[in-house]
């Protein structure tokens, strides 16, 4: 049999949270539309997950309502360490056994992805997301276009140019999660709802995973 390749999300997947809502809360502390930005970022973000808004568009809107800088981003990381889903720190042994097959594919930023997923042994040569672009004073002002994944249906513009060895398995709360498997680009989608439950995207899937527990029975790790 082919080696199993498995393609997990980020946001809602393997943390617990969406990585932008979590820069918004540092960014817009002290900003007086703070709530008002706060609940748009997060309204933006849901309809993309769904696949009721387009991928570009909303990376573009969600950082103009971010008003983001650099130096923000080590306490980003640091909370995303503390956000990590529950099943993920309990199959940590998981992670690092298997992580020469593991890659993160997530629409969100390497700039925060990568320091957190090193924690469970995976690589940043492992990591496929956007990265960010910054003016001279550190403010975050859009994203690296050249990237398949700051387009609408990256992930599978992504996964058709990598050209994996083996049977891929792809986990995830999103949408995008699913288009990898309805491209024909992989053998399951595993739709996760440890922490986000998305009916758009539950309804597509080939299983319908509580934690990453249920992965690896599924599939006798």
């Amino acid at each position: 049999m082919d080696k199993k390749i498995v393609l997990i999300d980020f946001d809602s997947t393997f943390t617990k949270v969406e990585a932008l809502d979590i820069l918004g809360e540092i960014a817009l502390e002290n900003h007086p539309e703070k709530d008002q930005r706060l609940q748009r970022i997060a309204e933006i973000t849901d309809l993309g997950m769904s696949g009721d808004y387009s991928f570009t568009q909303s990376l573009i809107d969600r950082i103009a309502i971010l008003d983001a800088n650099k130096s923000q981003l080590d306490e980003l990381i640091s909370r995303l360490k503390g956000l990590v889903s529950e099943s993920t720190k309990k199959n940590v042994d998981f992670f690092k056994k298997n992580a020469d097959q593991i890659y993160i594919v997530s629409s969100g930023f390497k700039e925060f992805i990568a320091p957190v997923v090193a924690d469970y042994g995976i690589s940043e040569d492992h990591v496929y997301a956007n990265k960010f672009e910054f003016d001279s004073k550190g403010d975050i002002i859009g994203f690296d276009k050249t990237i398949p994944l700051s387009e609408d249906q990256g992930k599978i513009k992504l996964v058709e140019g990598l050209n994996f060895d083996g049977e891929i398995h792809v986990i995830g709360d999103g949408y995008t999660d699913y288009e990898i498997r309805g491209a024909g680009l992989a053998k399951a989608f595993y739709a996760f709802i440890e922490n986000k439950e998305r009916p758009k995207v539950t309804a597509k899937a080939d299983y319908i995973i509580k934690s990453f527990d249920e992965f690896i029975e599924l599939n006798n790790y």
